[in-house]
């Protein structure tokens, strides 16, 4: 139930006056507290859909382990240990790189050694403070809730909600003092996946990261999802699409636009589209035969599930899915990183309004039909 967070800084210039780049990496790790010799260490990135894969294996050895290697571009990578919870992040780069850790504080690991793993201890430091203070201040209000102490745990949720708008703009900053740190892409896709700032601020900050850093494999793919944000921006044509429906026949959004159409992303797991449904219920009941037409896009990966959801609820639009979750195909293409979501087009499928609720959906809907 974790929403994977990124909080934040860096700075650091070195081997600047080097007049050749070292050919590989060199990744060398001690800590204290006591682990066997023969220990697995497990190296591991992710793939592109985000998932851990194996990089390399190697074992410890009298308090030490290290690997050897080359890495094409900086990219952000994994330690695992065996048996132990928890994993050291670190950029891989090719340089020197130095990890020094204690046995049950992976996560409190210190790197040193290459300019990214540089900049990115300067930005762990800062956002382990942050991230102390914000258990400190959770744990202050559930102590409150305990107590039934009402005042004071209000007081602390609207202290809790200044302090994450003080996170986020620690992260902006960190962004636009930091352009040539790996860790500042990786920020501004967290941005965008979180919805929490302005697609034209998040797109002014990619264009302020230095071109090294753009041309990485991260900031690559940072670039295509942009790329797909911006072609599903209000003003924008909706992107064509086509999938299963319950019945396995294939239908395309082509196939159900009326003079205004929604397109619903949700699934039969996800409590708060499950609630909205209601609301969309009501707005289509009262508009269908005036030209409202809704295609829902099920992110389940099961079918009997997603069935089960649409009689549940009385959906009697039209629905699709390919049933793979975030990994559709179809969420890919329209960028889509949480649920519930949802696109307004009118008659031409030019994207109007989205992720529209309660009574906001009806009052656009209205304003459009009529």
């Amino acid at each position: 139930m974790m929403k994977r967070f990124l909080a934040i800084t860096f700075g650091a210039l070195v081997l600047a006056s080097c007049n050749s780049k070292p050919e590989g990496f060199t990744l060398k790790a001690s800590f204290t507290g006591e682990l066997e010799n023969g220990t697995k260490v497990f190296l591991k990135t992710t793939d592109s859909l985000n998932k851990l894969i194996d990089i390399d294996t190697t074992t410890i050895e009298n308090g030490a382990f290290s690997f050897l290697g080359t890495q094409n571009d900086p990219k952000l990578h994994y330690i695992f240990i065996e048996s132990n919870r928890g994993n050291i992040p670190l950029v891989l780069e090719n340089g020197d790189i130095s990890v020094k850790f204690q046995k049950d504080s992976l996560n409190f690991a210190k790197l040193k050694g290459t300019l990214q793993n540089d900049l990115f201890m300067n930005f762990l430091t800062e956002s382990r403070k942050l991230t102390a203070m914000a258990i400190s201040m959770q744990n202050d209000m559930r102590s409150a809730a305990q107590r039934q102490d009402t005042a004071t745990a209000t007081a602390l949720r609207e202290e809790f909600i200044e302090f994450q708008d003080e996170v986020k703009n620690f992260n902006i900053d960190f962004v636009k003092e930091n352009p040539n740190a790996l860790i500042s892409a990786l920020i501004i896709g967290n941005f965008m996946a979180t919805k929490s700032l302005p697609n034209d601020e998040i797109m002014e900050m990619y264009e302020a990261l230095a071109p090294e850093i753009k041309q990485t494999s991260t900031g690559e793919t940072l670039k295509k999802q942009l790329d797909k944000l911006q072609a599903t921006e209000i003003g924008g044509i909706a992107p064509e699409f086509s999938a299963p429906t319950p019945d396995g026949q294939l239908l395309a959004l082509s196939d159900v636009k009326g003079k205004v159409t929604l397109v619903d992303f949700w699934a039969a797991w996800c409590r708060p589209c499950r609630m909205e449904n209601p609301n969309i219920v009501s707005v289509y009941n009262k508009y269908h035969e005036k030209g409202l037409n809704v295609i829902g896009v099920s992110l389940d990966t099961r079918a009997e599930d997603w069935k089960k959801a649409i009689e549940a609820d009385g959906l009697a639009w039209n629905h699709i899915s390919n049933l793979k979750r975030f990994q559709d195909p179809i969420a890919q293409l329209y960028n889509i990183n949480s649920i519930p979501a949802a696109f307004l087009l009118d008659e031409n499928g030019v994207i109007v309004a989205k992720d529209l609720r309660g009574a906001a959906l009806e009052e656009k809907v209205a304003e459009l039909l009529n």
